[in-house]
């Protein structure tokens, strides 16, 4: 069966608008589901494996407030095995079920001080610094996306004044993506400040290409997890991603929840 007649058999005329992808500590998110259907990746062909700690493997179906939802819990990533289109047949997948917007999560690093470990970030804008497309090989004029606005204005105002009405703090700011797998060396941090990036990490980037490429909206949120190298005394790894990940979860997902629940997509 492909992946789609996976999912209309175990979701029967299920039609989602919204499709998230959930990098490093934003899972908690699946516990606000209703009547979810979990469907793991392995029984979606297309679907990536899952290959990297913290990143769950699972497809889950369901309710978050008025919106029904298509819920990537996990990415792959670029430097896991070089390319960049890992999640070309999943997205496709899901606009082909009816998903018009892609949320998009991610981990990430600040370069600023005002924006500490524990910050969120609405993306406004991204630098891709491999110069790397997950369009690489497809034919037609319309592999020639308009990457102005890609990441919607709109779904973007929209964030900010849910974020408002919660109490929560959710600042704007550039993303700038890095290939990986190693972090970035304080030289670097410091040119990527330069070229006006307020966050770097590992991922979102070919996921939003690919996003405006199949007419799909994009919202995007960072969770910081660290300082940039150079800017703190802390020792950068991935367990230390992980932990701070964990440790403002809570908050980053509940955050989440109330904005896909509330967002007007007319």
């Amino acid at each position: 069966m492909t992946a789609l007649q996976t999912i209309a058999a175990r979701a029967p005329g299920f039609a989602p608008r919204i499709a998230v992808v959930l990098g490093s500590g934003w899972g908690g998110l699946t516990a606000q589901i209703q009547n979810p259907v979990r469907i793991a990746y392995a029984e979606l062909p297309g679907f990536p494996a899952a290959g990297v700690a913290g990143h769950g493997g699972e497809l889950w179906l369901g309710q978050i407030g008025q919106h029904g939802v298509a819920v990537m819990s996990g990415r792959q990533h670029g430097y896991e095995t070089g390319a960049v289109d890992g999640m070309r047949q999943a997205l496709q997948v899901l606009q082909s079920l009816g998903c018009e917007l892609l949320v998009q999560t991610n981990a990430a690093g600040s370069l600023r001080q005002d924006l500490p470990p524990a910050s969120l970030m609405v993306l406004s804008d991204h630098l891709n610094l491999p110069q790397r497309s997950p369009l690489v090989g497809q034919t037609g004029s319309e592999r020639f996306v308009d990457m102005v606005g890609a990441y919607d204005p709109e779904l973007r105002r929209q964030a900010l004044a849910l974020a408002a009405e919660q109490g929560a703090t959710l600042q704007e700011g550039v993303y700038a993506w890095a290939f990986g797998p190693q972090f970035e060396t304080p030289a670097e941090i410091r040119m990527l400040a330069l070229l006006g990036a307020d966050a770097v990490g590992m991922s979102s980037v070919p996921e939003t290409i690919l996003a405006r490429y199949l007419g799909l909206r994009v919202l995007a949120l960072s969770l910081i997890t660290n300082m940039g190298a150079g800017l703190s005394g802390e020792r950068l790894s991935h367990a230390h991603t992980l932990s701070q990940a964990a440790a403002a979860s809570q908050q980053a997902s509940g955050l989440l929840a109330h904005i896909i629940a509330n967002l007007n997509l007319d």
